[in-house]
């Protein structure tokens, strides 16, 4: 399932990915850091949620309380509640 997240306090206006049986694929960021985000998602690609989670969440960036890596570990977990 692909699913689109609104990233929150970020440069990156948002975050897509494909969800299948917990594992994370295909991510995709709009706008942000372009070549940092670029390897982001080819790091990520074919992780789980929780791995994803534990990486990355509550990464910040400096003065900011989130980066767009702790937001697509928010993501990644809202996606995985969501087919629950």
């Amino acid at each position: 399932m692909r699913y689109t997240y609104t990233t929150k306090g970020v440069c990156s206006r948002s975050i897509s990915f494909d969800i299948n049986d917990n594992v994370i694929t295909n991510v995709s960021f709009v706008g942000g850091c372009d070549g940092n985000l670029k390897a982001v998602s080819k790091l990520v690609n074919g992780m789980t949620v929780d791995q994803i989670e534990s990486i990355l969440r509550g990464n910040l960036c400096g003065y900011k309380n989130t980066s767009c890596a702790d937001q697509l570990a928010i993501a990644v977990r809202e996606a995985a509640e969501s087919q629950k």
